[in-house]
């Protein structure tokens, strides 16, 4: 296997599995969700706690899955005038928006871990450390980075190809 197809395989299924490990917290989100509302409609009091662990669990949740829906192309596109473009110009600002998604994502990833190392902070009622969740920023940065990456080869690999007349 080339380099960099083995280096594509390696990113797309630790993205896979991250993306996985955050949807085991789909089914508590859900349960603890439940059981809020039965709680208030039947005794007329909430489950203490419930609004900071679902808030934590949706942060995992939406940040495990971020990369891997950049993998599988689930990210909105609006392909409106692209589609108009002849196919080098469409692939030339595909190319020139996959670069700064990447700043931007470096710079997400970057700050995330700063910003995430500086907390010392715990939520206010079950006092759980607010760092883990911080850093998952910054972990959630990295992976679509590298995503980011995967697209930018295959897109550079189709614009040479197209310039080459293929």
């Amino acid at each position: 296997m080339h380099p960099l197809q083995k280096a594509k395989w390696v990113i797309q299924k630790s993205t896979y599995y991250l993306s996985f490990g955050g949807m085991f917290v789909l089914l508590p989100l859900m349960l603890l969700s439940s059981l809020e509302v039965i709680s208030r409609a039947l005794w007329g009091r909430p489950i203490p706690g419930t609004v900071e662990l679902s808030s934590y669990m949706l942060v995992i949740l939406i940040l495990s899955g971020l990369a891997y829906t950049q993998q599988v192309k689930g990210h909105v596109r609006v392909n409106l005038l692209l589609l108009k473009l002849p196919p080098t110009l469409a692939l030339l600002i595909e190319v020139i928006t996959i670069l700064l998604s990447l700043f931007i994502m470096a710079v997400l990833a970057w700050q995330g871990w700063v910003v995430g190392l500086e907390q010392k902070t715990v939520s206010d009622m079950l006092r759980i450390p607010q760092l883990p969740f911080r850093l998952l920023v910054s972990l959630a940065g990295v992976f679509m980075f590298l995503e980011l990456l995967v697209d930018l080869g295959e897109a550079l690999g189709r614009l040479i190809g197209a310039g080459r007349g293929k």
